[in-house]
């Protein structure tokens, strides 16, 4: 994927035999759906689960799941590797059973695909499985009037200034067109294609690059054509309108471990750590915990460090996020500042645990706040030879 196509506008196209065109996102499974969940959006139509032959069932695999099935977006499970020796296929389709993913051979519903990437391997048949879901589901968008979709990425490029990939929807995109998205507007000055081509046009479901914005756009954000006067006024009255409710909406939305004003009957967890023994534990000890009024929820147990995924998460779910052993990136804890989602910091299970206790009680203890001394960027990794 390095320096590929696919890096740069984030998504791309493909024709079957029959001319039929299939369009792939490509960008992190978990963030896409997690933001979808956010926002209340759907971009995708059928999630493509890859898993290897030879590795099984992941941490991130279960996280694909959960997020595909929180977006209620189909899943196509596609075995890949399925030409090394050491595969294990029943197994993996016996392990995926208790996530509800049961293969048609086993009396179940969902379309699996054996494939090898590298020897390309029944790559047609996946192809021909998403088209065959695609039949089931129906899906249909209009051509006709004024052009609507989301914004997949966005950048400021040095000699373009802002550029967006956006997914198209419905209705037909031309140049020349002036749209509005979020609390930015604009006139389309050039519409590139996943080939780096420029087009007059974009149809539905086509993923472009669009250049011509005043200011860069948030990912996900709502892409919208319409008149000159309409797109300013709207891309101002959105601006002013975030500005004003911003602050208060994070107050409102804030979940924190020990918040005695707020009743609610799940305590909503995400668990982050070190290694799966400790998550598996602290989940096990949490899902012990009994109160009369409230119980504790977790949402996600994973391992591994805190990233804007969970956090996303966590905004989505107003769930509280725990670090058994682990920190956040930086990413993550920028994003956390700005959605006001607050993190715990835990090295002992005993004090995660009483934390977790006092927080289902409405038990007050002083926080402990850590006081950041400095953080540092690696800019470059240098090889040393024998």
């Amino acid at each position: 994927e390095h320096g590929g196509i696919t890096q740069h506008i984030g998504a791309y196209q493909i024709k079957t035999e029959n001319n039929q065109i299939i369009t792939f996102i490509d960008t992190p499974g978990h963030a896409a759906f997690t933001q979808m969940r956010a926002r209340g959006s759907k971009v995708t139509d059928i999630v493509v689960l890859v898993i290897a032959a030879d590795d099984g069932i992941k941490p991130q695999t279960v996280e694909a799941i959960q997020h595909s099935k929180a977006a209620k977006v189909p899943i196509i499970v596609a075995i890949n590797k399925c030409d090394l020796p050491n595969k294990n296929i029943s197994k993996i389709k016996n392990d995926l059973m208790q996530y509800e993913l049961i293969a048609e051979d086993l009396s179940g519903d969902t379309l699996f695909v054996e494939v090898s990437a590298s020897k390309k391997t029944n790559l047609d048949k996946l192809k021909e499985t998403i088209i065959l879901q695609s039949d089931i589901l129906d899906l249909k968008a209009t051509v006709s009037g004024p052009a609507s979709g989301t914004v997949l990425e966005s950048k400021i490029d040095k000699g373009k200034g802002p550029v967006s990939t956006v997914l198209i929807s419905s209705g037909l995109l031309k140049k020349g067109d002036h749209f509005v998205c979020g609390n930015t507007w604009g006139k389309i000055r050039a519409i590139i294609n996943h080939d780096g081509k420029s087009i007059d046009e974009a149809l539905p479901s086509m993923p472009v690059e669009i250049l011509g914005m005043n200011d860069s756009a948030f990912a996900g954000a709502e892409f919208l054509v319409t008149d000159e006067n309409k797109a300013e006024k709207i891309a101002e009255f959105n601006s002013k309108d975030k500005s004003s409710t911003n602050k208060n909406l994070l107050a409102k939305d804030k979940t924190t471990l020990f918040d005695d004003k707020k009743e609610k009957e799940e305590l909503n967890i995400i668990i982050k750590s070190d290694v799966q023994g400790s998550s598996e534990a602290l989940k096990n000890a949490i899902n012990k915990i009994e109160h009369p009024e409230v119980k504790p929820n977790i949402i996600l147990s994973d391992i591994g460090m805190i990233n804007e995924t969970d956090v996303s998460l966590a905004k989505a779910s107003k769930a509280i996020l725990l670090g058994f052993n682990v920190k956040p990136n930086r990413e993550a804890k920028k994003l956390a500042e700005e959605q006001g989602i607050e993190i715990k910091y835990y090295n002992i299970i005993y004090k995660a645990l009483e934390s977790i206790q006092k927080s289902l009680s409405g038990l007050l203890e002083p926080d402990i706040n850590e006081k950041v001394i400095g953080s540092a960027e690696i800019l470059q990794i240098f090889k040393v030879s024998k």
